[in-house]
């Protein structure tokens, strides 16, 4: 059974409470005596009996006497029918929201974000004209599939039914229900992929924008208000010159075998194996975890003119040119073993980033300088006609209890070892595993498993809706991370443990926290869209406090050894895995040990 709890619902629109902080109110339930609350139908009616029940005149609640408590569902326009039934206008599609994800998703986009990119959009197919007062419409559909991306066990109608709340138990002035599967699929291929990359284009566009400092893109003379905790001082990692750790890798996410998808995108294993496949870039903060920018393509398969379709290198090439502005001179981007080339590094360094990748064994590095003091020294790199000058890190860690220290080797080409130290750079390297392995198995723990030890796969039968349920898993997924920077920005310090005093980061915060509280608050929240401001901000704070206090346990320097980890069927393979406490030392090649 899937775990979504539902949260506190905000105050009612217009309701002043004497001597309280508007701003700051708790969630209110309304007291009503039973004998005051009335059925308005009259007795001969003829309707279908769809009315809400009315307040007559009331006077002081007195002890003991009963009383109906009563939460808000929604703020609308009331019509009064002939017979006495009193009914909402409008239909639910029109008040849906996304609780507190859609204002994470304001906050960082601007206010209506969905409802603007939903109004340039015009539905395509013969079943939809998107001119009759429908169940759904373009904004009810965008919101329904970031939904179903954060809701991994959940179908097409729990998904819809989470989305409505409460909406569809409102008396409105025609009846409505919750639409079928079968209704979204088919608004989901009218509106095609187009509004959801889109959202993610913008979404990303303010990510990259949050993570800069404010020199870089903010008016001196603007004002900006304390309580907007953004930005200029997210955590960093000391690596000399005030840089902030990037990291890159690549990713690949099934699908279900249709036809038409195995021959899009193919599968990264031999042919007419496993199931399709799409792989895409990550580029993240190393340290937040917020996606600064992503690039997809097919894995494999004749789409892509090659066996292995896209791969992690080309894709790297294709952002570098379709988003350069992912790419800046405040980064230094770390990599792993698969991506050197010397073009692609000269590319990268000519958009002013700064690079740490390691190599493989098989590199051959001249040495073309003395050691410096910190054991690092100069290289170069050819390749495809260019040259380029890099520094060499090498260093060995070593676990203790284990018998063999493992030898990393790193270039990079921030090439003065007294502003970055070739120890800096060597304890930056292990960034890489929490900001891109860290942050894409969160990612993937928000999609559904095919089947047992089978892994996360996408939902959609189709290239285009693949394409448009990608986009949204990246905007689903990066709202949660951006709730966790804001909750961190909220979080007191901590107060016990080996971190005591020091602040809460993102990355100390609950991931399935986070993102089962964004979908509680979707099923409780979905007045939020008649609500006045201050009772939407109220309970957008209750819910970073709940994440807030949802911690994890992080830099543990807990190792295993690599041994299979499922249980084997032969009787004398290995059931048991070795599972260390220690920490890792690093010793950087050339220098002294300590």
């Amino acid at each position: 059974m899937s775990f979504y709890p539902v949260s506190s619902r905000p105050a009612i629109a217009g309701v002043e409470i004497p001597g309280g902080d508007q701003g700051a109110a708790r969630a209110v339930v309304v007291a009503v005596p039973v004998s005051a609350l009335v059925w308005p139908v009259r007795a001969d009616s003829g309707g279908d009996g769809r009315s809400a029940l009315v307040v007559a005149g009331t006077s002081p609640i007195t002890t003991g006497e009963p009383v109906v408590w009563c939460t808000v569902v929604l703020t609308a326009p009331a019509l009064l029918r002939r017979d006495g039934r009193v009914q909402a206008a409008g239909r639910p599609c029109d008040h849906a929201r996304l609780g507190v994800a859609e204002q994470e998703l304001d906050r960082l986009c601007g206010p209506g974000t969905i409802d603007r990119i939903a109004a340039g959009v015009r539905p395509t197919g013969k079943k939809i004209k998107a001119v009759a007062r429908r169940e759904m419409s373009v904004a009810f559909t965008i919101r329904a599939v970031l939904l179903m991306t954060l809701m991994p066990d959940a179908d097409s109608r729990e998904v819809l039914t989470t989305l409505l709340g409460e909406l569809t138990a409102v008396p409105w002035q025609r009846p409505h229900t919750v639409p079928s599967g079968t209704v979204l699929s088919t608004w989901r291929t009218a509106i095609g992929p187009a509004p959801l990359q889109q959202l993610q284009r913008e979404l990303l566009d303010a990510v990259i924008a949050e993570h800069r400092d404010p020199a870089e893109h903010r008016d001196p003379a603007e004002h900006r208000d304390p309580a907007e905790h953004r930005d200029p001082a997210l955590p960093r990692v000391e690596v000399g010159g005030g840089l902030r750790l990037g990291a890159i890798d690549g990713t690949v996410t099934r699908m279900p075998d249709t036809a038409v998808n195995r021959a899009a995108f193919g599968t990264a294993g031999q042919a007419e194996t496993g199931y399709p496949q799409i792989r895409h870039l990550h580029v993240s903060d190393a340290l937040t975890r917020a996606t600064l920018g992503v690039v997809c393509g097919p894995a494999g398969g004749d789409k892509a003119g090659r066996d292995k379709g896209e791969a992690e290198q080309q894709l790297l090439d294709r952002m570098l040119a379709e988003q350069p502005d992912v790419f800046g001179p405040d980064r230094l981007w770390i990599m792993d073993r698969n991506f050197p080339g010397v073009p692609r590094i000269a590319a990268m360094l000519a958009t002013g980033s700064h690079v740490l990748i390691r190599v493989k064994s098989d590199i051959r590095l001249p040495r073309i300088s003395p050691f410096a003091e910190d054991g690092s020294y100069l290289t170069t790199l050819s390749g495809g006609g260019t040259t380029v000058t890099m520094r060499v890190v090498e260093y060995h860690v070593t676990l203790d209890g284990a018998t063999t220290p493992e030898l990393f080797c790193l270039v990079t080409d921030l090439l003065d070892p007294h502003i970055h130290p070739a120890d800096l750079l060597g304890q930056a390297y292990r960034w890489r595993w929490d900001g891109s392995e860290t942050a894409l198995r969160e990612a993937k723990s928000a999609i559904h498993g095919a089947g047992p030890a089978t892994g996360a796969i996408l939902r959609s039968a189709t290239p285009e809706l693949i394409r448009q349920e990608h986009a949204a898993w990246i905007v689903g997924t990066e709202l949660v991370h951006a709730a966790t920077r804001s909750a961190a920005a909220i979080a007191q310090p901590f107060r016990k443990g080996p971190r005591t005093g020091q602040p809460v980061a993102a990355r100390h915060l609950s991931f399935t926290t986070a993102r089962r509280t964004l979908i509680g608050t979707v099923r409780a929240g979905t007045a939020t869209a008649s609500l006045p401001a201050p009772a939407r901000a109220a309970a957008h704070q209750r819910a970073l406090a709940v994440i807030a206090t949802a911690r994890v346990t992080t830099d543990r320097h807990r190792h295993r050894d690599h041994k299979i980890k499922t249980r084997q069927p032969f009787p004398h393979a290995p059931r048991s895995i070795t599972t260390r406490t220690a920490p890792a030392h690093l010793h950087v090649c050339g220098t002294t040990a300590a």
